[in-house]
Parts: structure tokens; C-alpha cells; sequence
């Protein structure tokens, strides 16, 4: 007896794994593999194969879910993978009781449609969307990736699939970054050569009102640049005896903040402009001395940049402030001389990567307090998460060094994300020209090929379009790498499978107006999906004869 094919099956399915409040960082994030494995061992296929389906932990007793479907003597293997981890539901506001119970929240949202946002009303007149934290990023991939483990395990592929879901996706990725050496050796035991990493992430707008529905050939990558301002302290009343980090910072961020000039375009498509995520000053507690350290942090997209293109531009941007700061610092001085007989002092601010200040302090300080430092700062992280833990390194390494201020420090926090594109594979050339062209006759379908996901997503962690070496630039930069943070650059490097992404239709990622397009997910998409795993196994084969 089928499990997960019909429509109204899909949607329970859908509607069970939203119960389960896997908020990222939550005990049920913990509890749900255990779900997944639970239903996923009821199909006969596990029952007699025990050992292919599986929890495997990760490094901070999170789990990841694998489930092997496996054809006697075939090697060809498409991996499906989601996440299942989701953000928080403080936006709902008084909704937030019924935010992880699609089949109550979405009948309230119908009744109160009135209340709702003009776009929401639209959708909620065609009686086609299911609302709740989840039902579009992304359990309805997980869903759908289930139903297709379903159909594997029943013979329909002429290959094999591994259903590959992740905790962790919306914050670090520790799920996938902990799964890829396990996917080797998966492939190892198994004598499995891997095709294609099928994503199903929603398709994301990139326009407000945008109605295409997307292909995604690649997704875009990420990196998290900070500026540690370290200006000098002085008592408010004498301002310019001192320089203000918030003054500093601020500065930085009127420089980054929608900066187009760090936009990349790759085929007329654009990434979308620094934007910042974090800023304030170090302080402790309330003093009438001014903050004299602060920091910036920026969300910076990647589509092919090196690392080593990444921070030349970055320390470009804050030597022009630091030129900035010092020449508003002259004029005020200059001009406040009118009102008390002083001499503005000269103004100088360096800027340097964390790299060229670890040099100094090792040759000032010796690497035995340089590792003592260290080793503090992790024992007493505490609740800190990695952003707060990164900043406090570069603290305290500054404040050892703050001989060197006033300064700008340029460095790298957790999580980083690179950019993965599969656009000129011909695997993935000719299996989303088959699919652009089955969408549009079987269901009038016009899928629009990007080249990029832009949502963020962990397809970033199957590969590298880069050797390895050439991500020193963040690695020498990044303070909490192997304090913590790390990737398996080699593993990726060794992995390298082609991939794709082909997801269900939604609205409002993280938003408390979150919805599921049923029709497109559980009609088009679920005829489409187990099509285009058959054109990558057949092309796939296909290419490996020749």
C-alpha cells in the first residue's frame, strides 16, 4: 500500500513534519530525524535493507538522515537533499500558537483575509495555499524527496537515489557540512558513483511581484566580512582627545550598505549588493567614556570571486574611510580651535587584515599568549553564538595590540557559503532543456533557468569552483576557523558532483505570511520530479559510456 502518493497523502505527510517545531537550535530539531527514520523504516525496502537507512550524528549531537535506494550491480546514484531545521515564529504575533499547524492557521488566515496583506488575500481566494512556518522552506521538498524514496524503493528508476536531509541549514550548516565526508564514504561502501545533487528549495522572487518559476542551475555563495574599529578612548568632554569607534563604524557601513560596486554579474545575472547584519560598539556597561571599539558586520554575496578578489576591495573601502575619518576629524578640530585655544593633533588610522595583526602580536607577543588568549576567549563563549565568539578574538587580539590604534581590522566570521554553479555541466545542460521543454507541453509551464539560487542554500557544500588553496584569504582571516568553524575543504574538493535545484512554488521565506502553492507542489512538481531524477540517471549513464 502506497504511503506518500496521492495528493491528500502528501499533504498529512507535509502537515506532520511542520508539527514538529524544528526551529534551528531546538530540541525538536533533535527529535525530528528520528521521525523521518521512523517513517522511512515502515517501507518494506528498509525492513529487508536495516543499514541503508540511518541517523548519522553530528559533531554538536545534532543528526543528519541518509536513505539509500539501491539497484543490485548499479552505480549511478542521485542524491536528494533538503533541510529540515526552520527559523522562529516571533513574527506571528498572535498567530504564533498555530504557526506549526498548517491545517488550523490556514483556515484562521481565510477567516480573518481581511486583516491580511492585499497579495495574501489574492492567494487566499483561490483556496490553493497552505500556511505555516515550514510548509514552503523547505519541508515540502522533504515531502516530496520522501514520495520519490517511495517510488525508488517500488523499481521505478533506473538508478539509485540517497535522500540526504540536514539540520542547521538556516544558520551555520552544520548538518551539511558534517555530511559530505559521510556521503564519501557512503559511496565508498556502496560502490556508488554520484550524478547529481538534486536540491528542492522553493523557488525564491528575486522582484517584488515576481511570477516566474524557476530552474536553479547553481546556488549563490556568502561570506561574512566584519571591521573591528579600534579608535581611542577619552572622556566625553574632550572629544578630541580621543576617536569614537561608533563614529568609525557607522562610516563603514555608510560605505558598504547598498554599495553596487561589490555586486557581481555572471550572465546578466546580478548578486545583490552587501547589505549589513550586525553593528555595535564593545562596551560593557554604561561610562562617560565614548565607546572606543566597534564593529561591522556585512552580508556579502559571491557568484565567482576568489577570496583573494573579495579582500582587496574590502580594505580598499575602509582605507577610503579611514581617509574620511581622518579628514572630518581635521576640519572639526580645526573649526572647534575657534572656541578653545588647542592644537588639532595629527590623525592617523590604520587598516589591516586580522592576518597582519595575528603576525604582529606573534612577533610581540609569542605563540604561547597568543594561544592562551585564544583558549580563553572559546572557554568562556558560553551562550555566545560564532558571530559574538569571532568578534571577541578580534578583541582581544586588538586590545593586545592597541598600541597600533587607532585601526580598522578586516576579518571573516562563520558562515561561509561558496558560490556553486553547474550552468556549463552537460549533464545539467541537457537534463533542464528536457524539463523546460516537458513543463511547458504537459503543463503549460514556462521554467525560467537561473544560473543561481539566491536564497542561500546548502547545494554551496558539494563541491568547489576553486582548488582548495585559494580560500587562504578566508581562512587566515576567519578567527574561529578550526577554533570551532571549519570546512572540509578537501572533501569538497574531492566530492564535486554536478548539481540542481527544482522545488515547489511559495511566498514569504521567513515571514509570518509564509505559504505552499498545493497545486504546483503536489500536481506539476510531483509529476515533474521523478522525471527530471530519470533524465539525470539516463543522461548520466549516458555520458559515462562515453
Amino acid at each position: 500500500m502506497q504511503k506518500w502518493q496521492t495528493k491528500e497523502q502528501l499533504i498529512n505527510l507535509l502537515c506532520s513534519l511542520v508539527n514538529i517545531p524544528s526551529v534551528t537550535g531546538s530540541p525538536a530539531e533533535k527529535d525530528l530525524p528520528g521521525y523521518v527514520v521512523d517513517q522511512l523504516r515502515s517501507l518494506p525496502y528498509y525492513q529487508a535493507n536495516p543499514d541503508h537507512v540511518r541517523a548519522n550524528p553530528t559533531e554538536d549531537g545534532r543528526h543528519f538522515v541518509t536513505a539509500l535506494v539501491k539497484k543490485p550491480g548499479v552505480r549511478d546514484t542521485v542524491i536528494l537533499v533538503s533541510h529540515f531545521d526552520v527559523v522562529d515564529v516571533e513574527d506571528y504575533g498572535g498567530w504564533m500558537q498555530h504557526a506549526f499547524d498548517p491545517k488550523t492557521l490556514t483556515p484562521l488566515f481565510q477567516q480573518n483575509a481581511a486583516d491580511m496583506p492585499a497579495d495574501v488575500q489574492q492567494d487566499l481566494r483561490t483556496g490553493n495555499w497552505l500556511f505555516g512556518r515550514g510548509t514552503m522552506d523547505m519541508k515540502c521538498g522533504l515531502t516530496l524527496h520522501m514520495s520519490m524514496i517511495e517510488r525508488a524503493c517500488a523499481g521505478e528508476f533506473d538508478g539509485n537515489l540517497l535522500l540526504l536531509t540536514v539540520p542547521d541549514e538556516e544558520v551555520n550548516s552544520v548538518g551539511m557540512r558534517a555530511a559530505v565526508p559521510e556521503l564519501l564514504k557512503i559511496a565508498e561502501q556502496f560502490d556508488l558513483r554520484y550524478t547529481t545533487v538534486l536540491n528542492s528549495e522553493p523557488m525564491f522572487t528575486r522582484f517584488p511581484g515576481d511570477q516566474n518559476t524557476y530552474v536553479y542551475t547553481g546556488s549563490i555563495g556568502k561570506v561574512l566580512p566584519g571591521f573591528l574599529c579600534y579608535g581611542k578612548e577619552t572622556h566625553v568632554g574632550e572629544p578630541f582627545a580621543g576617536l569614537n569607534g561608533n563614529y568609525m563604524a557607522s562610516q563603514i557601513t555608510c560605505e558598504l550598505e547598498l554599495n553596487t560596486s561589490f555586486c557581481e554579474v555572471v550572465e546578466g545575472e546580478a548578486s545583490p549588493p552587501p547589505t549589513n547584519l550586525i553593528q555595535k560598539d564593545l562596551k560593557k556597561e554604561y561610562s562617560v567614556q565614548i565607546p572606543h571599539r566597534a564593529v561591522t558586520l556585512f552580508n556579502l554575496f559571491l557568484l565567482e570571486k576568489k577570496m583573494e578578489d573579495v579582500v582587496e576591495p574590502l580594505l580598499n573601502a575602509a582605507r577610503n574611510v579611514a581617509e574620511r575619518i581622518r579628514q572630518n576629524y581635521v576640519r572639526h578640530a580645526s573649526q572647534f580651535a575657534h572656541f578653545a585655544p588647542f592644537s588639532p593633533r595629527d590623525l592617523s588610522i590604520s587598516v589591516m587584515t586580522y592576518e597582519e595583526l595575528y603576525t604582529y602580536a606573534l612577533k610581540t607577543h609569542g605563540k604561547e599568549k597568543l594561544r592562551q588568549l585564544e583558549a580563553d576567549v572559546i572557554a568562556n563563549r558560553q551562550d555566545k553564538d560564532d558571530r559574538d565568539t569571532t568578534i571577541e578574538l578580534v578583541d582581544q587580539l586588538a586590545i593586545l595590540c592597541k598600541e597600533l590604534s587607532p585601526m580598522i581590522i578586516l576579518f571573516f566570521a562563520p558562515p561561509f557559503y561558496p558560490a556553486v554553479s553547474s550552468r556549463k555541466h552537460p549533464l545539467i545542460q541537457k537534463t533542464v532543456a528536457e524539463m523546460e521543454a516537458y513543463a511547458r507541453q504537459q503543463h503549460q509551464v514556462t521554467l525560467v533557468k537561473q544560473n543561481y539560487f539566491g536564497g542561500i542554500s546548502d547545494l554551496s557544500y558539494v563541491g568547489l569552483q576553486y582548488p582548495a588553496a585559494s580560500m587562504q584569504p578566508l581562512v587566515a582571516n576567519m578567527p574561529l576557523w578550526n577554533n570551532g568553524y571549519s570546512i572540509p575543504l578537501q572533501e569538497l574538493e574531492a566530492f564535486d558532483v554536478p548539481v540542481l535545484n527544482l522545488g515547489p512554488v511559495g511566498r514569504d521565506a521567513h515571514q509570518w505570511t509564509e505559504r505552499l502553492d498545493v497545486d504546483y507542489a503536489f500536481d506539476t512538481l510531483k509529476d515533474m520530479l521523478p522525471r527530471c531524477i530519470q533524465s539525470l540517471l539516463k543522461n548520466g549513464q549516458a555520458a559515462a559510456k562515453q
